[in-house]
């Protein structure tokens, strides 16, 4: 590049910024820019720049950064929502709504915070990243954020059908589980006392169920009240896959405490559907004592098929892992050695000499205390007079149970020409991708917790602004696994498996990636937070030139390789 002057008869030449290229023998020069309205100082000091020579101080003095934004981060996560597609399912057409909601969506994965802390980080006056400035919602408040989750959740259905129609379609697995998360507050109707999931015992809660795709992608989410039994959430689910989604041969995949016995008789055996779920223990139990499972099928193999009057037209699908059943001896006997420490010091109190503990009310009211706390009271002998307490394992049930360590059982209804026995508990298996999705909503990354909303459809909202935020996220660590601890060759993983009942296995590159935390190219590996934290040193900086006659401009700072090679595997420039 050099800069050339051009004359022009009548009026000031010309200053343009060129560039000589070749074309065979011929050299060719093309204009890169007019440079007449910059003044002479600049003028030159463009020309020093370009011979290479040192720029000096009168370059350097030329120009002042008036500010500078993280703003990688942001380029990030926007350019794969706008990738996606993801603001106009939202809205057709740009309007301050969308923005304001795509803003929300794009910072519930930088940083989750409140209302008001996402208006403040938007702001102009803070330099928390570019995010606002980029959307042109720098000015909004908090009351504007509500209002856009407002205009936001009449629009579920129609965005939640789109992407149905991008991950699921007719005979194709649909994974479906339930979670509960605590809620800050007593005002709001859906928040009810519940089913503890999260350890904190005695706050109200609400209920929500995530539907994905065999992959785990995201697809739907419902809120329910807190006091919303798993299995009372499948019917709506299934009236959204049939009606909404227009899809009647899907296979449902759900735990043992959402498809139950009611559920497959009432929501799906009249529908048609096909479905993959599991035994619970007692049932598991009767099949023994029934002789319709024989221990001996595992003294060679893991996995065997087999047939029992008590669930006709279904397949049962018996399984053995080693490793579970060593870790639930493991975890038994810590539990029996933690009651009995804990039942030693009240038997010690029935027999001291002073003050001893009496009365069977009172010796039972402290045993029930243990015994809840550790939950093992069937593998205990209990013996409570007024006077005395005497406790025993039982040895028996102890023994019966630890028989079926390691034992689960697959049921389904569909056919073994459509899905194999492999197949079959692998797609229950399946049901990770959703537990994973439910750790990242509340704990690792979207961080859906603390829920303060006062109003129902303000906490569905929320909620479902957050399977938009997931989504986002979860193609991006497809996309960035190369960089990230994540198993970019799953299907590598899966061929080195023994057995589908084996746990599984991760792909020899991840285990390298593992072991020597650097990538293929010698890289430092990531996870998605540092990543995004790395990606946040590319910054949006406002240069001021000091001439007074020159406008202000923003100039993005040259990423990094690592950091070029992530904005090259999302697909998306840094310039937004």
């Amino acid at each position: 590049m050099y800069v050339a002057v051009i004359p022009n008869r009548t009026s000031p030449p010309a200053i343009l910024l060129r560039e000589s290229y070749r074309v065979g023998r011929q050299v060719k020069s093309r204009p890169l820019a007019n440079l007449s309205a910059w003044p002479p100082a600049q003028i030159e000091a463009l020309r020093t720049v370009l011979r290479g020579a040192p720029v000096g101080a009168p370059l350097a003095e030329a120009f002042t950064i008036v500010r500078t934004r993280p703003h990688g981060q942001v380029a990030a996560v926007l350019g794969t929502l706008r990738r996606l597609g993801i603001d106009r399912l939202l809205g057709a057409q740009r309007s301050r709504p969308r923005a304001l909601c795509v803003a929300m969506l794009v910072a519930r994965i930088l940083q989750p915070r409140s209302k008001l802390a996402t208006a403040r980080a938007l702001g102009a006056e803070t330099l928390a990243s570019s995010l606002g400035e980029v959307l042109g919602v720098a000015e909004a408040t908090a009351d504007d954020l509500y209002a856009a989750r407002d205009w936001l959740l009449p629009r579920q259905a129609r965005i939640e059908a789109a992407l149905a129609r991008r991950h699921l379609a007719e005979g194709t697995l649909v994974l479906y589980d339930v979670t509960a998360t605590y809620f800050e507050g007593r005002t709001c109707p859906l928040a009810r006392h519940g089913h503890d999931r999260g350890g904190q015992r005695g706050t109200l809660q609400i209920v929500f169920g995530l539907l994905t795709n065999a992959a785990g992608c995201p697809v739907a989410v419902e809120v329910f009240a807190g006091n919303t039994g798993d299995p009372r959430t499948l019917a709506p689910q299934v009236q959204k896959v049939r009606q909404r989604f227009g899809l009647q041969h899907v296979v449902w995949v759900g735990d043992r405490g959402v498809l139950t016995d009611a559920r497959l008789r009432a929501d799906l055996q009249p529908t048609g559907l096909d479905w993959i779920t599991a035994l619970r223990a007692p049932a598991i139990r009767q099949l023994v004592q029934a002789g319709a499972l024989h221990l001996s099928l595992f003294d060679e193999r893991d996995l065997a098929e087999i047939t029992a009057p008590e669930y006709p037209d279904e397949r049962l699908i018996v399984c053995r892992n080693p490793l579970l059943a060593q870790e639930r001896a493991r975890k038994r006997e810590e539990l029996l050695q933690a009651t009995e420490q804990e039942l030693a010091p009240i038997a010690a109190a029935t027999r001291r000499a002073r003050q001893p503990l009496r009365g069977q009310d009172q010796i039972g009211l402290r045993v029930g205390k243990v015994l809840g706390r550790f939950k093992v009271a069937k593998h205990f002998r209990l013996t409570i007079t007024d006077t005395a307490f005497a406790y025993e394992r039982d040895a028996a049930r102890i023994a019966a149970e630890a028989a079926l360590d390691g034992i689960y059982v697959i049921r389904t209804n569909v056919p073994a020409e459509r899905l194999g026995p492999d197949a079959t508990v692998h797609a229950y298996k399946g049901l990770s991708h959703v537990e994973r999705a439910f750790r990242s909503y509340k704990t690792v990354d979207l961080k859906v917790r603390p829920i303060h909303h006062r109003l129902a459809d303000r906490v569905r909202a929320h909620v479902f602004l957050c399977l938009l935020a997931y989504y986002v996220e979860w193609h991006m660590r497809k996309a960035l696994a190369p960089l990230l601890f994540d198993d970019e060759e799953p299907a590598a993983g899966e061929a080195r498996r023994a057995s589908v009942v084996r746990p599984a296995q991760r792909s020899p590159r991840a285990q390298r990636k593992a072991a020597t935390q650097r990538t293929e190219d010698g890289t430092p590996v990531h996870s998605f937070q540092t990543l995004l934290e790395d990606l946040a040193t590319v910054a949006k900086n406002r240069v001021q030139p000091k001439d007074g006659g020159t406008a202000p401009f923003d100039m993005i700072t040259t990423p990094s390789l690592l950091q070029q090679r992530a904005f090259d595997l999302l697909g998306i420039s840094p310039s937004l």
